[in-house]
């Protein structure tokens, strides 16, 4: 699915509207606002000072009382974050679900360990960073425009080293198109109450929130019209890798990383052959380190994919071989691209 990547300068300030409403594991739905804390309204958070910043609230009222189920995801695991224009729409059925696709920006995960998922606080928190996807160098392509193409359920990987227990994952997109000045880009995020079984004994480094985004960082107060973007730096930390991982199966602001297993035997850091058909090389460690590509040897059916399409994945049976000028990327083990 294509959408226009440049719009003009004087692009409409509307909230771009969007709620983290369903968490997914290793392929499984857990249950549409089973185990997430949202809000009634999916409005935005434009404070980055503010305590709503942290798993949203004011202006944008929590339900509670808060969901008592605690999911259980494996260490390693592929989880998907899935979004929604309102709690009631659905993709196809509303042309801005998950978001307004114009509304461009990066896509974000964190994770805080926790005594208790279920406890109400979530403030004094220490948080890290698990994935990321800004804005693709050398293609264009935003994470929210990649949230698009992936219908709204956008994938990361748990790391496989860090300790078993309680945490809270925060899942979170911002919205460039008013951000020239402060306050202006708006901040969506949700946070899921999970519980990481089989994990290590690893404790990466937090930063907290609020105090992790300031309204002068460059990922935040930035004009993404004029001049063109061509490097976007995501706020916050780097993203965690494990120690002796040669990268991750997020995607930064300048890089594709790609992370497919073959067995259960194998780590969701370790790259291998996201297909019959395709093979994938990386070298991803941070948020500035190389691009990935994956590119399409052959195709069962000798059909071709347009740009943008979809080329392969777990289940895919569709054409993967891409058209001219693009190659066949793998964003997870669900969902390979023609970019």
């Amino acid at each position: 699915m294509k959408f226009a990547l440049s719009l003009v300068a004087l692009a409409s300030p509307a909230f771009a509207h969007t709620i983290f409403t369903t968490l997914w594991v290793n392929g499984v739905s857990q249950g549409a606002l089973n185990g997430v804390r949202y809000p009634s309204y999916d409005g935005p958070v434009t404070d980055v000072t503010s305590n709503s910043i942290i798993c949203n609230g004011d202006p944008n009222p929590l339900i509670t009382p808060f969901s008592k189920t605690v999911i259980d995801v494996p260490a390693g695991a592929t989880i998907q974050h899935e979004w929604h224009h309102t709690l009631t729409s659905q993709f196809g059925s509303d042309n801005a679900d998950p978001i307004d696709p114009g509304h461009l920006g990066p896509v974000i995960v964190y994770l805080a360990k926790v005594p208790d998922a279920t406890q109400t606080s979530v403030t004094g928190l220490g948080w890290f960073k698990i994935a990321e996807w800004g804005l693709e160098n050398g293609c264009g392509v935003w994470g929210v425009t990649q949230l698009w193409n992936l219908k709204g359920k956008f994938p990361a990987v748990i790391p496989s080293c860090i300790p078993s227990g309680n945490y809270f994952l925060r899942a979170e997109i911002i919205a460039l198109h008013p951000a020239s000045t402060y306050p202006g880009a708006q901040f969506y995020m949700e946070c899921a109450q999970i519980n990481v079984v089989g994990g290590g004994s690893v404790s990466p480094p937090t930063v907290s929130f609020p105090g992790a985004y300031h309204g002068s960082d460059p990922g935040i107060t930035i004009d993404i019209y004029y001049p063109p973007v061509t490097n976007y730096t995501v706020p916050g930390p780097a993203v965690f890798t494990c120690p002796g991982s040669d990268g991750s199966s997020t995607s930064s602001s300048t890089s594709t990383t790609t992370s497919t297993t073959t067995s259960s035997s194998t780590k969701s850091t370790t790259t291998s052959t996201t297909s019959t058909t395709s093979t994938t090389t990386s070298s991803t460690t941070k948020s500035t380190s190389s691009t990935t590509t994956s590119t399409t040897t052959s195709s069962a059916s000798g059909a071709t994919q347009t740009k943008y399409g979809q080329c392969g994945g777990q289940g895919y049976t569709g054409p993967t071989v891409c058209a001219s000028g693009s190659t066949c990327k793998s964003s997870s083990p669900y969902y390979s691209q023609c970019l």
